[in-house]
């Protein structure tokens, strides 16, 4: 039967075909998902350390968190597990609480989510310039490329020439083709090689012991009191704000690798959803992870929610059943990925001198800020609001001598017409003022506002202070040209602001 002879509904359905049915697609989503279930295992053990769980919690966070985020998140592609950031809020709530509260802000955390989600946090996105998104990526990067450190220092000398011989395979082995992705046969070749030879280099193994059954659902260990509610609060608050920060900032970073947009609000929801699945199986939460996000999508090519969903199936899958294989990897064909990782994500235009030549002043140092602040604190989202923050005072600064005054005398000297020109609002009126000659200035003035915008209440109060300089002095002022809007604000706040009417 022809395509062309197909009844409408057939035909209509054929539109709804996932493209990763395609057998192309399908096998680069599965070799990536493959690629990123094996880099989680390490990464998911030292954030369980750094809660101060066991790494199984860790792990079975990664499981829950792809999996759930696959079908419900708003961004294709992206790999969302247990993270450093979110590990280092709750690790001070574990230490003093216990493993029960724990849970409990996971689930809180996630509730947040959703209700941040639902209330349009994610168009704050818009707020962050492109230099701190720069600033963002370059950080991430190093801070990727710092976490592989002490997987390269007090070790075997033989780790040195397995990095050294992963990296060039990941480098040579695209050339000869790219059907299966580089990491995976840097991964398995190394992982013969070691175990093969009996080179003694520390494995995945020795991170921690990878569980053997699956996670049963159930309610976190806490009292159901206010009490609880108190101390669990501020944490899972903290959580779900950098959970979502990072997770916008990495959804931002796929969209323009792929040239594709994605909904920021569902993503926002869907993190919160993930974390609530999360909870109820006892993980330890998480967010979007960039390293292994950037592994699927720039190094593997994969475009489709099925590279995460298999991410998470896979990680389960490889602990459970081939726990004994996967803990002789060796560390050093995982460090190798993550450095090809963090080479591949930073900016190296932005550092170079014909860039940093062409950029404005204000532009890079708001770079640098945000870069300084991640690698100083280890968190992104304090890097992010730093940067920003920045950028918004340099900006306010750019433009606040924007308003420009010029005054034109009558030839019978009866009046005086003052021009305004530009935006009028907190950072350029307040020199407003100091521009007018109340003393020398006829007793009619003039202010023409055809050319300028009253933005806020700060610029109604200017105008309203120079008015009243000059009736101190008894002369009128007319005010002229005020556009729709400004005549508005003007209309319903001037006369307003001050105790003394």
């Amino acid at each position: 039967m022809s395509t062309s002879a197909l009844p409408p509904a057939a035909e209509r359905l054929r539109g709804f075909r996932p493209s990763w049915l395609s057998p192309k697609v399908f096998r680069t989503e599965v070799l990536a998902g493959l690629v990123v279930a094996l880099a989680l295992i390490p990464e998911a053990i030292s954030f369980s350390i750094v809660a101060g769980v066991d790494p199984a919690i860790g792990l079975f966070a990664s499981v829950t968190m792809a999996v759930t985020i696959a079908i419900v998140g708003g961004r294709p592609a992206m790999i969302s597990a247990a993270t450093g950031a979110v590990a280092l809020v709750i690790a001070p709530l574990n230490r003093e609480h216990g493993f029960g509260y724990l849970v409990a802000a996971v689930i809180l955390a996630g509730v947040f989510q959703i209700v941040l989600g639902a209330l349009g946090v994610a168009k704050l996105m818009r707020f962050v310039p492109r230099s701190v998104m720069v600033g963002f990526v370059n950080s991430l990067a190093i801070l990727i490329f710092m976490a592989q450190v002490p997987e390269m220092t007090g070790v075997p000398w033989a780790v040195y020439p397995l990095i050294a011989a992963g990296l060039a395979l990941m480098v040579f082995f695209p050339k000869v083709t790219k059907v299966v992705p580089a990491p995976l046969v840097s991964i398995v070749i190394l992982t013969v090689i070691t175990v093969a030879a009996g080179i003694a280099v520390p494995t995945v193994g020795d991170k921690g012991e990878l569980p053997s059954s699956l996670p049963v659902p159930g309610l976190p260990d806490v009292p159901f009191t206010l009490d609880t509610l108190k101390t669990v609060a501020p944490y899972a608050l903290a959580m779900a704000l950098v959970g979502l920060m990072e997770s916008l900032m990495t959804a931002k970073l796929v969209d323009d690798i792929t040239d594709t947009r994605s909904s920021k609000t569902r993503e926002s929801i869907g993190q919160g959803i993930a974390n609530i699945v999360t909870g109820f199986f006892g993980g330890m939460g998480g967010c979007a992870m960039i390293g292994q996000t950037m592994i699927n999508v720039r190094v593997s090519g994969a475009r489709t929610r099925l590279s995460t969903f298999l991410a998470g199936a896979f990680l389960m899958v490889l602990c459970i059943v081939f726990g004994p294989i996967v803990s002789d990897i060796p560390m050093a064909a995982l460090v190798a990925v993550m450095v090809m990782v963090s080479v591949g994500t930073f900016d190296w235009h932005s550092i170079a001198p014909k860039t940093l030549k062409r950029m404005p002043v204000g532009e890079i140092t708001v770079m640098l800020v945000t870069v300084a602040c991640v690698v100083a604190t280890h968190n992104l989202a304090i890097g992010v609001v730093t940067g920003s923050l920045t950028a918004m005072v340099i900006f306010a600064k750019r433009v606040a001598h924007l308003a420009n005054v010029t005054a034109v005398t009558d030839p019978d000297g009866g009046q005086v017409v003052y021009a305004v020109t530009g935006e009028l609002f907190f950072a350029s009126s307040n020199d407003l003022v100091t521009q007018f000659n109340y003393a020398t200035d006829p007793d009619k003035v003039v202010i023409d506002l055809s050319a300028a915008h009253i933005w806020d209440a700060s610029s109604v109060a200017a105008l309203d202070a120079i008015e009243t300089k000059y009736a101190q002095r008894g002369k009128t002022v007319e005010i002229t040209g005020l556009n729709k809007p400004s005549a508005r604000i003007h209309e319903k706040l001037s006369g307003e602001l001050t105790g003394s009417h």
